[in-house]
């Protein structure tokens, strides 16, 4: 996958970032910036109720701070985002404030388009629909793994039909990401393991997609480095906020990697698994990662063994036994920190992985994967070999 002289890339991140233990005080700030007076603030019930997080936040606020919407659930659904899109409209907001991990983000960036858009979330699915910039928005991520807070995308989920639906937008990108790794510290270990590893796989799938590019390469190898060096150590001190602190920026490094990039085969299997048995996103991609690592060997594998020396896995002499180090290693990981490895082990049926199979070659991520797998034969090969 070496470039040549055909290389032609947009690349493109313009999410203002601000870092440090004790940046949640800036929000207030932030917003001021923004030239908004009235944000709502997008958080989940759990934040809201068994944390003090959404009290600092309000703190920095002050009187900037219209309401809160503590509606976002994991699979956040488009009934969800219509109805904090309803709250904030009815509380005046002029700006959006998310706190929380992926679902509250994405959350946040729907319910932007409602407010900006009007009608239903779902009359804007698609990708590069939107002409105007959306309500703006500062995200606050509390988990170090989906990237969300610099990404142009938003996974929302249609809970009738047990599909997630994915929009794509460069006015989706929030306008400030706020990484504070001290909001970080209060993850449940196998929440804190697998939201780690879905940063991974983005930067994994970054390096590897049909569309990747020299700058993305570089922020997806460092990503890979960090993670390597400072999740083990985070595991084994939670608190201990120099390597929360790495391992947020490492998200936020694969986040815009992957936005650039794309991701692949990875994420469709990962969507589709969510959608049909509500496995968690991260938890997904960690059982998938290894078996399409060695799927997509065969066209991929130089990429691979640079991968796999930046994470200091391997000294072999060949990109095939550097491949095989690398996905070796990535469910060593992922073992180490307690997940499980086997989609039966979390309650995926074997009858099941045809129908999964056939969702998954419907999902966008498909086409950038640097291995044809766009037939359902395919990726139940590599289903198989992960249940």
């Amino acid at each position: 996958m070496a470039y040549d002289d055909s290389l032609s890339f947009l690349h493109f991140a313009p999410t203002r970032v601000v870092f440090g233990a004790g940046a949640l005080s800036e929000a207030g700030l932030e917003l001021d910036r923004l030239g908004v007076s009235r944000a709502v603030i997008v958080t989940d019930a759990v934040i809201a109720e068994k944390t003090d997080l959404v009290a600092k936040l309000k703190a920095s606020l002050g009187a900037r701070c219209a309401g809160v919407f503590a509606g976002a659930v994991p699979d956040s659904g488009l009934h969800i985002v219509d109805a904090g899109a309803a709250a904030a409209r009815q509380a005046g907001a002029d700006s959006l404030v998310s706190l929380g991990g992926g679902s509250a983000i994405d959350t946040a960036k729907g319910m932007a388009v409602v407010l900006t858009e009007g009608g239903s979330l779902i009359d804007h699915q698609g990708f590069q629909n939107l002409t105007r910039r959306q309500t703006p928005h500062v995200s606050i991520p509390t988990t170090h793994g989906t990237g969300s807070e610099v990404t142009r995308y938003a996974v929302i989920k249609d809970h009738e039909e047990r599909h997630k639906l994915l929009f794509g937008d460069f006015h989706l990108i929030p306008d400030v990401a706020i990484l504070d790794p001290a909001l970080t510290v209060g993850m449940p270990p196998v929440i804190a393991a697998g939201t780690t590893l879905d940063a991974l796989t983005h930067a994994i799938e970054g390096a590897h997609s049909l569309q990747r590019n020299p700058i993305a390469d570089a922020l997806a190898i460092h990503a890979v480095r960090l993670i390597r060096r400072w999740l083990p150590r985070a595991m084994s001190a939670p608190r201990d906020l120099a390597a929360r602190g790495q391992l947020l920026l490492a998200s936020t490094m694969a986040g815009t990697a992957f936005d650039n990039a794309q991701v692949g085969l990875v994420h469709a299997i990962a969507h589709s698994v969510g959608a049909r048995h509500g496995v968690h996103h991260g938890l997904a991609n960690a059982i998938a990662l290894p078996h399409v690592i060695r799927f997509n060997a065969p066209d991929a594998a130089d990429v691979y063994a640079e991968l796999a020396r930046a994470a200091g896995v391997t000294a072999a002499t060949s990109d095939e036994e550097a491949t095989e180090a690398l996905a070796v290693d990535v469910a060593a990981v992922a073992k180490a920190a307690g997940l499980p490895s086997r989609y039966r082990d979390v309650g995926v049926p074997e009858s099941d992985l045809e129908a999964i199979a056939e969702l998954a070659i419907t999902d966008g991520s498909i086409v950038y994967n640097p291995r044809m797998a766009m037939d359902p034969a395919l990726v139940l090969e590599v289903l198989r070999a992960a249940w």
